[in-house]
């Protein structure tokens, strides 16, 4: 049985600034929308929320 290749890359159709929530929403398989919401809710919270994704922005590869 082989196992498809997933890529984690930044999303290039589905994209609102850098296409990194909607990356991660098509390597999981959820709704690129319920992963802006999360990591919006996610920045009320104290902790480097933001920092982690321009991390990401830098380091994930475009499709």
């Amino acid at each position: 049985m082989t196992v498809p290749n997933r890529r984690f890359t930044r999303s290039t159709q589905d994209t609102w600034i850098a296409g990194v929530c909607g990356g991660i929403a098509e390597y999981f398989g959820w709704n690129a929308t319920v992963v802006r919401l999360l990591f919006v809710v996610s920045c009320l919270l104290p902790g480097p929320q933001f920092v982690i994704y321009l991390v990401l922005w830098l380091l994930m590869p475009k499709k």
